[in-house]
């Protein structure tokens, strides 16, 4: 079963731009793990500083695999001081049948 999660922050004023080349960087070599089927990078139109990132893996070990990815931790801690949250927010999906 594929593994799919939006995650959400919200890029602290002014540090808009760094954000988006951080992530669509991360977007980039996320693509291309052998496991992932999506990584959608989105803004809020109503709010342009708000991210929500829509994730699909192949499955369970697929993201396992992604989440021990070495270019994982370097993001979330430049991230840290840029955004609004602590982290990112995880929401977890589950299809509907």
């Amino acid at each position: 079963m594929n593994k799919t999660l939006l995650a959400e922050f919200t890029a602290r004023e002014g540090a808009e731009d760094e954000v988006n080349r951080l992530i669509l960087d991360y977007a980039r070599k996320v693509r291309e793990e052998e496991g992932n089927l999506a990584f959608e990078v989105y803004t809020k139109t109503s709010s342009p500083r708000a991210y929500w990132i829509f994730e699909v893996y192949r499955d369970e070990d697929a993201f396992q695999a992604h989440l021990k990815a070495p270019y994982g931790g370097p993001l979330n801690n430049a991230l840290v001081p840029l955004i609004e949250e602590d982290a990112s927010v995880l929401t977890f999906l589950d299809p509907v049948t």
